[in-house]
């Protein structure tokens, strides 16, 4: 990326895919939604916006229920899959609350209809949506079990036509290993698809990394936690990695 001008809004993409975690909306709880959180990030969004980017998300569904996690205890897979998917829209409702109290026009739109809270997945209306620049919020996954909202990122980034993904963690890229346990952990400034699935380095799952690395779709992973980062990356500036072919 190269250098913005400090006289101009310049951003380096036009349209990006946010992807966060269902914990990034947790705070410091151990469960569920920290309202405050939800405003900090909504903020975080509303600035991008601002500045002319257009701007969906897909949010996890871990802070309330992961599939995963639920067939691990012996739940059927298809089913705990399903209820994971419903953790997202509401993730995706509370998200949307908070935008609007911002004055930031939001869509939730998801792949398993409900009608009455949100609108149902169509590729063209929800471009539409992000032409009038608002919100688009996609919501439970793929709609199908089996596959992680990482993936469904990534597959609405494609349809959607963003320029990037967005990853927001909780630190500043991608490390060799954990930051926060080996204070010798090595920060990748660049870091190819392939590398990412060599060597495990837990970017997204690999049907995502694959997705992205066969429509040469860039991944820039970021942390969520630093003010402004996200505003601050899409000028050409600030800490992250950029995943790449």
């Amino acid at each position: 990326m190269t250098e913005a001008n400090p006289d101009q809004p310049l951003v380096t993409y036009k349209r990006v895919m946010l992807k966060i975690s269902g914990e990034a909306l947790m705070g410091d709880q151990g469960y569920g939604l920290h309202p405050p959180t939800v405003q900090r990030i909504a903020q975080e969004v509303k600035a991008v916006r601002d500045l002319g980017v257009e701007i969906c998300m897909v949010i996890g569904g871990g802070n309330i229920f992961r599939g995963l996690a639920g067939s691990a205890q012996g739940m059927e897979r298809a089913t705990a899959d399903y209820m994971g998917m419903l953790a997202t829209v509401m993730n995706a409702l509370a998200m949307q609350g908070a935008l609007e109290s911002l004055g930031v026009f939001t869509r939730v739109i998801s792949a398993i209809p409900m009608d009455t809270v949100c609108e149902p997945y169509i590729r063209r209306r929800a471009i539409r949506h992000l032409e009038k620049k608002r919100v688009c919020i996609f919501a439970a996954g793929t709609g199908n079990p089996y596959f992680t909202t990482d993936t469904a990122a990534t597959l609405r980034a494609n349809e959607m036509n963003c320029e990037a993904i967005f990853k927001g963690t909780k630190v500043d890229g991608v490390y060799d290993k954990d930051p926060k346990k080996h204070p010798d952990a090595r920060r990748y400034e660049t870091v190819t698809y392939d590398e990412v699935l060599q060597r495990h380095l837990g970017v997204m799952d690999a049907s995502a990394i694959a997705l992205a690395r066969d429509n040469h779709l860039p991944i820039i992973v970021f942390s969520l936690d630093e003010p402004g980062g996200l505003r601050t990356i899409l000028r050409g500036e600030g800490t992250y990695t950029r995943v790449h072919g």
